[in-house]
């Protein structure tokens, strides 16, 4: 049985940090790039970053310089560093996991919430 489990949101201040993860089980990491997603209420689902199994990254424009991705192939485990959040940053984040076969197997974490308020 595949699991994504995400930790690591809270509650932060504008100007703060916060660091996710996101555990991976029942599925081969190093075959499977990974991502986090963000979902803000009454908006749709958004790509934040990328990390290919190779370790090329994406980011979206609004968090580049800000979101660092990163991956432990040993600890199947995939994270996100959020520095210098802003309020608009608030929201659920998922972890999304795509396998390199040609299915494409498509995972998703149940999300973690992310707030960022004074």
């Amino acid at each position: 049985q595949v699991q994504l489990v995400e930790s690591g949101g809270g509650l932060v201040q504008p100007g703060g940090s916060l660091r996710l993860s996101c555990a991976a089980s029942g599925i081969i990491f190093h075959f499977y790039d990974m991502g986090w997603y963000r979902q803000a209420p009454g908006k749709q689902r958004e790509l934040v970053a990328s990390i290919t199994r190779g370790g090329s990254t994406n980011y979206a424009d609004s968090v580049k310089g800000r979101f660092a991705i990163s991956r432990d192939n040993a600890k199947n485990t995939v994270y996100l560093q959020m520095n210098s959040l802003k309020p608009e940053d608030t929201a659920v984040y998922y972890c999304n996991a795509v396998g390199i076969t040609k299915e494409r197997p498509n995972y998703w974490g149940q999300g973690t919430q992310v707030t960022v308020s004074s």
